[in-house]
């Protein structure tokens, strides 16, 4: 399982028009074939009148499925290159539709791709787009005369502390990835000489959103 993926945590619309052709990128979360597959289906109903209804989607931490369709555009001029924005940008778990209504004017291939591609990345720019990190969530017990040195430590790390409490004893949550973990325990566990006790509550995926670490529900990952 990837420890870092970059996701759609809200999806979005983008609308590019070239040579009076009008392409609407529609961009959803999809964690599964059949959710993809479903919006997919949700959007050729809505735009039934359209000439095209391309698409692309990737699947799994590893892009372990990806499938695109042209959709009767020219072969590789529309689900290829609209997959390859997604590819490109890392992005993980997401469909993608273009609609195109036809303006009367031949694009060429190369506009084409150009046209396809564009679209899709005006969807992503409208769309929030997230990096899932696999981690954990640290309770860190302390008295005040530790607290002091443990801010320090998170804060060099642009770590956010969560649900402080404030009695007898400080009572601190912070999210951390697999990644740097065992080095935040430690560090924390030197400056406080041993006097901070530390406890995994839980293995969580978390992002920042808005700017703050939040976990991930399980519909959300």
């Amino acid at each position: 399982m990837a420890e870092e993926c970059k996701i759609v945590y809200q999806g979005g619309e983008g609308v590019l028009v070239e040579k009076k052709s009008r392409f609407i990128a529609t961009v959803a979360p999809a964690q599964t074939e059949e959710e993809a597959l479903g919006f997919i289906e949700a959007m050729r109903k809505k735009y039934w009148d359209a000439r095209h209804n391309c698409f692309a989607y990737v699947i799994g931490d590893r892009n372990e499925l990806a499938r695109c369709s042209d959709d009767g555009e020219p072969q590789g001029t529309a689900g290829k290159p609209m997959l390859d924005v997604l590819l490109g940008e890392g992005i993980h778990n997401a469909a993608v539709v273009v609609t195109r209504y036809f303006g009367g004017v031949l694009l060429g291939t190369g506009g084409l791709v150009r046209a396809y591609s564009g679209a899709v990345k005006a969807g992503l720019a409208s769309s929030v787009i997230i990096t899932r990190i696999q981690g954990v969530k640290l309770e860190i017990s302390t008295d005040y005369t530790g607290l002091g040195k443990i801010q320090y430590i998170l804060g060099q790390r642009g770590i956010s502390i969560l649900n402080p409490e404030y009695t007898d004893t400080v009572q601190l949550e912070v999210l951390l990835s697999e990644e740097i973990k065992e080095q935040v325990k430690a560090e924390i566990t030197e400056g406080t000489n041993g006097q901070a006790e530390l406890s995994e509550i839980k293995a969580v995926r978390f992002a920042k959103i808005g700017g703050v670490p939040t976990v991930l529900e399980k519909e959300e990952i």
